[in-house]
Order: C-alpha cells, then sequence, then structure tokens
C-alpha cells in the first residue's frame, strides 16, 4: 500500500509538471532537444539559510525529477549530496540539476550561501541566464544577499524574488519587498500577495490573473486549488495591481497608451510586457511562498517559464581571436563550437569532470576540442548530464547546454574549448585572493606523498583555494576565503583522500637589519700537516632605507685581496645572512663593504674566504644594533558607513595605522597598516563586527621593527633556532 501511494504521487506530479511520466522519462533519457526557446539556465542564490535547497528539492519532485523530497535538516537533500554539506546542513559546493516544466527544459544550478564560498555563485553566475534569488520573509535582505545582487549586477543577469518561508513567526512579505528597493535601488513589483502569514499563511493571490492559489497540503503540495479572491484582501489587491501596471507601464509606451486609456488588459498582455522588462532589468516581479511547507512552488516555476531569459533573449556572447580582434558567438548549433569551463571536479567513479556552458554549436562524446587557453588539443571521452552527484551519459551537447564532460584532463575553471578550425578565446572568470591561511603538516610519510597529490586536485577544483611552500620554515601553507572553506579543505583532506595531517597557524615571515654602521674583522686560519686553510676580511656593515635588498661593494686597494676571491666573500655574506643574527632569520636592507684584507700564497682558497666573510659579517652586524623587522600589511577594508566606528577600533586594536578613507559608493574604504601577527583571523572577526557586510584585501607593504616587547618574545622564542 505504502508504495503504491508512493507511486500515485510520483505519477500525478508529472501529470502536473505538464508530461505524462513516460514521455518525461523517454525525454530526459536520450536527452531530447529543446528548441532554445524553450530553454532556461537559471541559478538559485541567496544568504545562507534563506531555502534555496529546500525549494530546489520542491522543484525536483514537482517537475518529476525525484520521487520523495529530501530535507536539509536531516541530511537527504538530493542537491547537498557531500558529507559535510548534510552534517552541517549548508550548501558547501554549487549542484546541477535538470528538470522539465510545462515543455521547457530548465537547467539549475543550486549555489552556496555562505560567503566563504562566495566563488560557487561567481562562477556560476557567469554562465547562467537568469536568477531566482530567495529572500527570508523574516530577514529580509541580509548580508549575502547583497553579496550575490551585486554578483549577479556584475554580469547583468535578469532574476526574479520568492520570498520564502511566509509561514514563520514574524513573516512580513511587505517589509521585505521595501527593503529590496532600498537597498538595491530596483523597481522590486509584486506579482503575488500573500494568503495570510505564519501560523495562517495557506497560498498566493495572483495579480495578473486575479486569483488566489490555495494549497490544502494534499500530494505534499503537488495539488494547488484556483479560487475567488477572498473580499477581505479585495482592496489590497487592487491597489498591488494598480502599482504593477503603472511599473509596466513605466517600461512600454503601447502598454501606457492601453492602460491610461481604460482598455482591458489581458494576463497575456501583462505577462509580456512584465517578461520584455525583466529581461532588461528594468524590474524585477516578486512572488511568495513557504518551501518547506510545499506552498507557492509552483508558481514560482511557471515565472521561470514566464520571466527568465532562454539562450535567445541574452545578447550574443563576446570573444577575442587568439591572435587579436574581436569575435561574435550566436547561440545556435550550426555556429562553430565554443563552450567555457566554469567548474571542475574530482568524481570518484569516473575521474576529472569539467563543467562547460555552451555557447554556440554543437559537441558529440568522442570528438577533439581546442583548450585556447592552453593551446593543447583534448579528446572528449563521455559527456554527462548532472543531477547533483549522479550521472547521465548522452550522446552530444548543443548551444544553450549545460553538462559536464570526461577526458579534459588539462583543463582549468575559466579556460575556453572550442572547435579547432575556429578559435576563440572567451572572456575568463575573476576571483577574490583568499584572505585566511593556515599550516599543514602530514603525520606520515606516507600522508606526505598523498597530501601533495591531494591537495593539487583541490586546487583545480577550487581557484580560491591556494597552497604555498614556506621555503624559511618549511611549511605548506593553505589559504582560502576563511576559516569555514580551510575546515572544509582539511575535512575532505581525511575523508575524501585518506590524508591524515596536523593543522596549525602559519608562522609569521620575520626578518631582521642593522640600524647603525660597524666594522669588524674575520679571519680563518687552520694550519695543519701540509696544506691549510687563510682567509682574512675587513668588513663595514651599514643600514640601507626599507626596500633597499643587499649591495656589495669592494673597496680593497692594491691587490690585498686577489680578485678571484672577491665572488667567494660576497658568497659567505650572503649565506650568514640567510642565516640571521640574533633571531635567526634571514637579513635585508644592508650594504656591506670590503674594505681590506690579507691572503697567503699557498694556503688561501674560495672556501677559506666564504668562511671568513660569514665572520666578519656576525661580528659586525652584532655591533651594528640589530633589530628584528615583521611584514606590515596594507590592509583595505570596505564597510557600510554604519559600521566605521567599529571597524576602525578594531584595526587599531590590532596596532593598525591608519593611510586614509575615502567612499565608495554608499560605503566607506579605509586604508591601513597593519602588522601580519594581528592578521590571523581577522576575517571572521570583521565578518561578526558587520554582520557580514565587509569585505577586506591583504597583500604585503613593508618591513617594520618589531615593537622592543614582542622583539624579546620572538628572541626568547627562536633561541632554540640558533
Amino acid at each position: 500500500m505504502i508504495g503504491r501511494k508512493i507511486y500515485c504521487f510520483y505519477f500525478q506530479s508529472r501529470l502536473l509538471a505538464g508530461l505524462n511520466s513516460q514521455q518525461w522519462v523517454k525525454e530526459l533519457a536520450v536527452g531530447r532537444k529543446v528548441p532554445l526557446q524553450r530553454q532556461r539556465n537559471i541559478g538559485i542564490i541567496a544568504h545562507i539559510d534563506a531555502g534555496k535547497t529546500t525549494t530546489t528539492e520542491r522543484i525536483l519532485y514537482y517537475t518529476g525529477v525525484s520521487h520523495r523530497m529530501g530535507e536539509v535538516h536531516d541530511g537527504t537533500a538530493a542537491m547537498d549530496w557531500m558529507a559535510q554539506e548534510q552534517e552541517r546542513g549548508i550548501t558547501i559546493t554549487s549542484a546541477a540539476t535538470t528538470c522539465f516544466w510545462k515543455d521547457h527544459r530548465i537547467n539549475i544550478i543550486d549555489t552556496p550561501g555562505h560567503v566563504d564560498f562566495t566563488v560557487e555563485v561567481e562562477r556560476c553566475l557567469r554562465v547562467l541566464d537568469g536568477a531566482v534569488v530567495i529572500f527570508c520573509a523574516v530577514g529580509g535582505v541580509e548580508p549575502q544577499s547583497e553579496t550575490v545582487w551585486r554578483q549577479a549586477d556584475r554580469y547583468g543577469v535578469p532574476r526574479i524574488v520568492f520570498v520564502n518561508k511566509m509561514d514563520r513567526s514574524g513573516a512580513n512579505f511587505h517589509w521585505v519587498v521595501d527593503s529590496i528597493r532600498r537597498r538595491f535601488g530596483v523597481r522590486a513589483v509584486p506579482v503575488q500577495l500573500p494568503l495570510g502569514s505564519e501560523d495562517s499563511f495557506r497560498g498566493v493571490i495572483d495579480l495578473i490573473e486575479e486569483r488566489s492559489l490555495e494549497w490544502d497540503g494534499s500530494l505534499l503540495g503537488a495539488r494547488y486549488h484556483s479560487r475567488e479572491i477572498p473580499p477581505e484582501y479585495a482592496e489590497a489587491v487592487e491597489q498591488a495591481r494598480e502599482e504593477l501596471l503603472e511599473a509596466l507601464a513605466d517600461t512600454d509606451d503601447t502598454f501606457m497608451e492601453r492602460y491610461l486609456s481604460g482598455v482591458e488588459l489581458s494576463p497575456l498582455e501583462i505577462r509580456e510586457v512584465l517578461r520584455r522588462a525583466t529581461l532588461k532589468l528594468e524590474v524585477v516581479p516578486v512572488l511568495c511562498g513557504a518551501a518547506f511547507k510545499n506552498k507557492g512552488v509552483q508558481p514560482l516555476l511557471d515565472a521561470v517559464v514566464d520571466y527568465l531569459p532562454s539562450p535567445l533573449d541574452v545578447p550574443p556572447v563576446e570573444a577575442q581571436h587568439p591572435e587579436g580582434g574581436r569575435a561574435i558567438r550566436e547561440a545556435d548549433d550550426e555556429a562553430p563550437f565554443s563552450a567555457l569551463v566554469f567548474k571542475v571536479m574530482n568524481d570518484p567513479y569516473v575521474g576529472h569532470l569539467s563543467f562547460l556552458r555552451v555557447y554556440s554549436g554543437r559537441l558529440k562524446r568522442g570528438s577533439s576540442v581546442l583548450n585556447v587557453s592552453s593551446g593543447k588539443m583534448e579528446r572528449i571521452g563521455r559527456l554527462l548530464r548532472m543531477h547533483a552527484n549522479k550521472r547521465e551519459e548522452i550522446e552530444e551537447i548543443r548551444a544553450g547546454d549545460i553538462a559536464a564532460a570526461v577526458g579534459l584532463k588539462q583543463v582549468h575553471t575559466g579556460q575556453t574549448v572550442c572547435d579547432p578550425a575556429h578559435p576563440v578565446l572567451l572572456e575568463a572568470m575573476e576571483f577574490p585572493e583568499p584572505v585566511v591561511s593556515m599550516a599543514l603538516e602530514p603525520r606520515t610519510r606516507e600522508d606526505q606523498d598523498r597530501m601533495a597529490d591531494a591537495l593539487r586536485r583541490l586546487t583545480q577544483e577550487d581557484p580560491s583555494f591556494r597552497v604555498t611552500q614556506d621555503e624559511e620554515s618549511g611549511q605548506t601553507l593553505i589559504s582560502g576565503m576563511g576559516e569555514l572553506h580551510l575546515e572544509i579543505v582539511t575535512d575532505r583532506l581525511k575523508r575524501e583522500f585518506q590524508v591524515d595531517v596536523r593543522v596549525g597557524a602559519p608562522q609569521v615571515a620575520y626578518r631582521e637589519t642593522v640600524t647603525s654602521s660597524a666594522r669588524a674583522e674575520g679571519k680563518f686560519v687552520r694550519q695543519s700537516g701540509g696544506r691549510g686553510q687563510y682567509g682574512h676580511v675587513v668588513l663595514q656593515v651599514e643600514p640601507l632605507p626599507p626596500g633597499g635588498g643587499f649591495q656589495f661593494e669592494d673597496r680593497t686597494v692594491g691587490g690585498a685581496i686577489p680578485r678571484e676571491y672577491i665572488p667567494a666573500v660576497e658568497a659567505g655574506i650572503r649565506e650568514a645572512m640567510a642565516r640571521g643574527i640574533r633571531a635567526g632569520f634571514p637579513v635585508v636592507d644592508v650594504r656591506v663593504v670590503l674594505l681590506d684584507g690579507s691572503f697567503h700564497e699557498v694556503d688561501s682558497s674560495d672556501l677559506a674566504f666564504k668562511i671568513a666573510a660569514s665572520i666578519g659579517f656576525q661580528e659586525a652586524a652584532k655591533a651594528a644594533l640589530p633589530v628584528v623587522l615583521e611584514p606590515l600589511m596594507a590592509v583595505e577594508v570596505v564597510a557600510p558607513e554604519d559600521y566605521l566606528g567599529e571597524v576602525l577600533s578594531d584595526l587599531s586594536a590590532r596596532e593598525g595605522e591608519i593611510q586614509g578613507m575615502e567612499m565608495r559608493g554608499s560605503s566607506r574604504v579605509i586604508q591601513a597598516r597593519v602588522p601580519l601577527r594581528r592578521m590571523f583571523g581577522y576575517a571572521t572577526s570583521l565578518r561578526s563586527l558587520t554582520q557580514g557586510r565587509a569585505t577586506f584585501s591583504m597583500q604585503f607593504g613593508e618591513y617594520h621593527p618589531l615593537p622592543l616587547g614582542m622583539a624579546e618574545e620572538v628572541l626568547s622564542s627562536s633561541a632554540a633556532r640558533i
């Protein structure tokens, strides 16, 4: 009986999707070519915990892709397939899937909402044609909402808004709409009103059809009823509908004439004008619902079909010829093939997966393509249509498709693959620089070998993840967008790659220098039976300005030291500088002058003068008042005006020196110099201070003397190293 009920839900959901089950299965299996005007490539974007994955799960159920609804809170969501996602209840990596609704194919990418994984949103919006932006009816415009909205603005992506969680206590649809208008400066236009709210939320009112849509809970929300608008909502509906029509009239002169003349406007006419206005980014349609309670998702799918663009509705992609010159690629199956690799992933079953957005032409499995970015030919082994971490083999992909290819072994995120006979280079993607680092240390030699391979694979997958080797400390440093980002990386190392590592904070790269001039003598004499060793130098050490590096000067006269030994003297000085003076850190910003010396016709050698120079430098440097230098970082913080005081106070507490401030739009840009030792953990602290609404960048500025108290502490801790 239970199985029969599940089958009934499954079959009826297919009927509601506008396709019978046999037709749906057949079309999806063979990868039926849907006309481009009936194809949608969309992303689901929002702040964390706004309900992106829950909404996507309902879409998959109502369109017949899934026979059951997965839930984020119990780790059964199909789109959150990683173990780390299921445990934490958050989306970490973007997941792609395909579904059908009313004879339209919809390619969907569910993106993360956490700020540490913003790069996933960035690379998806680069290749998508439209977006559904989800807002919590209680939280409204939250910090990461602003980030993803700006990313959509950067790529000119048309979008619709879904105000989710209308069933929660404190839900306020109109407040959310007003906040969208204020914060983003857009014309957010409701096309629905909520029918009730909080515990009494039962459906939506369609302002275009002037009907109420009510869900009674049957068939897990797959069935809803269209009814007359309740009388108590008549006035609110009339006012909201007038606002909708006025907004559309401002975007279309013909529509304005008909509206002002009092002509009855049909729902079809309203939708056509609303679609054009949405594609031109003149208005943003706003819908509402409660995805977790299975209410409002089907009208959202209707809006995706009605208002978001097909590949034919967006401008042709611009490209460059490898030799120079501009090229255009139309969304046409018969045009030369061109595609952008927007994501790579290591699949444990099929190997290296390259996610492609096809902009023009068609590609069959077994074909060869040119990686324009590297100039190398690659062969396509298999083509796959992805449903989260599940795969379905297909024969070919065409213009407008999003799919994955197996066999592109040397392709990285942002690279272009195309027809070898018609090479073009699509615009690459730009990714933010990592802001947080930590050190990794393998526990065993076997772990060390596996760690190198695992880190190489992870850097291929994630362009915001970097791996470097500190030559001075010997540490392997990993860098990412936040502490959670690196926590996920280390967890994947242990689970996926079976690499056991210890994690720690990286060491600060201190330096040493001198603050005055001093002269010293270095002599290395060793006599034994037979030939001995003899080297003798007189050196003077002088400070240079910050950034001066190292200068060596030979002022010997009269052949005090033969010319062939001068390079050995310089080499000995450089070796001594690398070992440090007092704390064992490399020496910078010094000039060393070779004043005098002596030699022995038999016993002198390169080795003897190298050792003598090293001894002489150490003696002179110790007498020249050496100090420990620390790196000062050039930090730029972009923060809303409301948080300026908190940000400045925190920078001062970190011993930061404010260099300047300026306005950038509605935000303040603060330039400061801050010691690197005080910047660890700053990303998390800044987000906490500003509710995640501030960003910062950091790069090396200059070396500066370490405060006396800190210098003594560093000298004590480094005594064992010297």
